[in-house]
């Protein structure tokens, strides 16, 4: 446990390292009046702080610089830091002028966070942990062949033909697709599956293409992420070596980049920042990850975060991708058709 001095002090060499990023000196930290510390106890805490290993001295007689430990202490001392209003107000009105679509807001948000960022920004399509019917429409093309479109929450249409041993009207169709909507309007594939009802074989056999496909979009990996700003990410002075963007980019390629960036253990709500050696791949041990959830729990969430060196400014970065979720949760709710902020109200 760090005392209030320690603390400002470590807190004053990260923000300097961020800034300038070389090895900030004892004499830089000796000189900012506003901790009112001499030399020599400056030193003396500069020490401390490097045995309890916060801090790393690359050489004997340079000045320290952040280790993962010490980014992490920093970290928790800036958790309640906000996105400045201005800042707020232009991301809302880039949305509120952009078109109401879910891809369209995703390659939006990948490329706001990337700029605000000034890394590389990672944007996952939301996706149903388990799909909800919200429509069924059944259209007859040929005599025995008909065009099921089931609309899904979350504005998600899924089409398939389906042929019948005998000819069906259309007349039919639709009564038989107002009886299941009435039955099974708003339940998961799980739950159709389940329900106790009367069918006819018509009906029993629509329910089985049914729930066959909302199975199947239950299985589904999670599409191709957005990304955005490698560029920004390349150009820092860490990833001046070859084999730090290599391991990146063979891990973007193969398609693990998502899995890294958010593991089934970040849950909740809020931004979680894992820094260096923190990280499980060893091809992001260089790096770190601040991430959120985006969505309504429990029926569609997806993940906004940046990937960037340890050396992140944090104080930014954290306030901004916690604010593009928030409008993203927003966005997703509209096509759920729910209020979110009326859904915190009541809680």
């Amino acid at each position: 446990m760090l005392t209030t001095r320690s603390g400002r002090i470590l807190n004053s060499i990260v923000q300097e390292y961020i800034i300038k990023i070389m090895p900030v000196p004892s004499q830089f930290i000796a000189s900012d009046i506003s901790l009112g510390v001499s030399p020599a106890t400056v030193r003396n805490e500069m020490a401390h702080l490097e045995r309890e290993g916060y801090l790393i001295r690359p050489h004997t007689s340079a000045g320290c610089l952040p280790s993962d430990k010490g980014y992490r202490f920093y970290v928790e001392s800036i958790q309640n830091v906000t996105l400045p209003y201005e800042e707020q107000r232009l991301i809302s009105h880039t949305f509120h002028q952009a078109e109401r679509e879910i891809e369209v807001w995703l390659s939006l948000s990948a490329t706001l966070l990337a700029r605000l960022a000034q890394n590389m920004a990672v944007v996952s399509k939301p996706k149903s942990t388990d799909c909800r019917l919200k429509h069924l429409e059944l259209l007859s093309l040929q005599e025995t062949m008909a065009l099921a479109v089931i609309v899904l929450h979350g504005a998600k249409v899924k089409q398939k033909l389906i042929t019948f041993k005998e000819g069906m009207s259309q007349a039919k169709l639709t009564v038989t697709s107002n009886k299941l909507n009435s039955a099974f309007a708003d339940m998961t594939g799980r739950e159709i599956e389940a329900k106790e009802i009367e069918l006819i074989d018509l009906e029993n056999e629509i329910v089985g293409h049914l729930v066959e496909i909302m199975k199947a979009e239950d299985q589904q990996e999670y599409a191709e992420p957005y990304l955005d700003g490698w560029h920004f990410m390349i150009n820092q002075p860490e990833f001046a070596h070859s084999d730090r963007v290599s391991a990146l980019m063979e891990l973007t390629e193969q398609r693990g980049l998502l899995k890294v960036l958010a593991p089934a253990e970040i849950t909740g709500e809020g931004v979680h920042v894992i820094i260096g050696k923190e990280n499980r791949s060893t091809a992001m041990q260089n790096c770190s990850v601040v991430v959120c959830r985006y969505g309504l729990p429990g029926e569609a969430t997806g993940t906004i975060g940046v990937v960037g060196p340890t050396r992140m400014a944090y104080s930014r970065t954290i306030p901004t991708v916690y604010y593009l979720s928030s409008i993203l949760s927003k966005l997703v709710a509209s096509l759920y058709g729910r209020d979110i902020n009326r859904n915190r109200e009541e809680e």
